[in-house]
């Protein structure tokens, strides 16, 4: 029994800071110059990584992995969340091989910041990734490497934001929208669920569809649609051909 205990107990790199009123729960591992705030919680099975940097009341749940990021006071990250692993930076070569590009910088978290379950936020690569203060994030979202987020945006399950794209403040993207790399989103829009932004998006408001517009013209755009399959019965405009082909037997000389 005693083994069993000693086998299910946190562990603590000598260089690392872990302050007296921090609590660690079994199984969780705190590297080499870590740094673990005043009354912070590591869940069981959690890791804070080489100089990982987690403010004061942070919480961690079970299982997760801090790597290459600083995480500011009055966090909550939840179960399965993994920040500041690699980018996905690849290169091709004339020979057609792929090869890696280098990942070196980290993730910075602002402050009262919450992360779901099972939520990638990669690491930088010629910035750093950040997330704004007060900013909230759903289960299963996918954070690109050099993303910037801006302050209290809501981030919804399965949205991603890829590499180098920005997002300004108080924005929300809805269910499964996406932002494509390195284009910028400014502050104060809403991304409807499953739109898809391809550009740059520098007025506030409501957007909607794949490609992204704004959400009135995007209802337009399905009413009319609905309209003209509805047929000339339903009050809808029918398609017509735009070239007579004839019929066998016509003369179309």
């Amino acid at each position: 029994m005693s083994r069993c205990r000693r086998a299910l107990r946190s562990l603590v790199h000598p260089s690392a800071h872990v302050h007296p009123s921090a609590r660690l729960g079994q199984t969780a591992v705190v590297h080499e110059r870590a740094y673990v705030g005043p009354l912070c919680e590591i869940g069981e099975g959690s890791v804070v990584g080489s100089s990982v940097h987690v403010g004061a009341r942070t919480r961690l749940h079970a299982n997760v992995t801090l790597q290459n990021c600083r995480v500011g006071t009055d966090c909550l990250l939840h179960s399965g969340v993994r920040i500041g692993a690699d980018g996905f930076g690849f290169w091709v070569d004339k020979a057609g091989d792929v090869h890696k590009r280098p990942q070196l910088l980290r993730v910075l978290l602002g402050d009262h910041v919450e992360v779901g379950a099972g939520t990638c936020i990669d690491r930088g690569s010629w910035r750093d990734t950040v997330i704004g203060s007060h900013t909230k994030i759903d289960n299963q979202v996918q954070i690109g490497h050099n993303v910037h987020v801006g302050r209290g945006c809501l981030l919804c399950a399965h949205a991603a934001l890829a590499g180098s794209s920005e997002l300004g403040d108080y924005c929300t993207m809805g269910g499964k929208s996406a932002v494509a790399d390195h284009i910028s989103v400014c502050s104060h829009v809403r991304l409807a669920a499953c739109s898809g932004v391809t550009k740059h998006i520098t007025q506030c408001g409501d957007y909607a569809g794949l490609p992204a517009q704004p959400a009135q013209a995007w209802r337009r755009e399905i009413a009319s649609l609905r309209a003209m399959a509805a047929g000339p019965r339903a009050g809808g405009r029918r398609l017509e051909p735009e070239c007579n082909v004839g019929t066998p037997g016509d003369d179309v000389s």
